[in-house]
C-alpha cells in the first residue's frame, strides 16, 4: 500500500477549507468534509491511479472530494504527495501543476 505525505500547501489549503466550513456551516458539515477526505485518501492509497491524470504531468492526478473541492496529488514511486485542495469554482488552468 502507498504512503501518503502532505505538502505544506495541501496542509494549508485543507486547514483553510476546514476553517471556512466551521465558520460558515458549523461542526457537522466540517466533520462530514473531513470524513469525505479520509474516504478519498483511503481510495487513493489503495488505487492511486483511479483518478484522472494531467495531460502535461502524468504523475499528477485530481481526485474528487465534493462538488466544491478537488484534491491534486502526485504519485512518486511508492509514495503519494498531496499537493493542494482546490476550490472547484476557481479555474484549474491557473494551477502550474495541471
Amino acid at each position: 500500500m502507498m504512503t501518503i505525505y502532505w505538502s505544506p500547501l495541501a496542509d494549508e489549503t485543507y486547514d483553510e477549507i476546514l476553517d471556512y466550513l466551521s465558520n460558515q456551516w458549523g461542526l457537522q458539515i466540517t466533520i462530514n468534509f473531513m470524513d469525505e477526505v479520509e474516504h478519498t485518501l483511503e481510495l487513493i492509497r489503495k488505487y492511486p491511479e483511479m483518478f484522472e491524470a494531467s495531460s502535461s504531468h502524468p504523475n499528477i492526478r485530481k481526485g474528487f472530494i465534493t462538488k466544491h473541492t478537488t484534491l491534486f496529488y502526485e504519485i512518486k514511486g511508492n509514495n503519494i504527495e498531496l499537493l493542494v485542495f482546490w476550490n472547484n469554482r476557481r479555474n484549474p488552468d491557473s494551477l502550474d501543476i495541471w
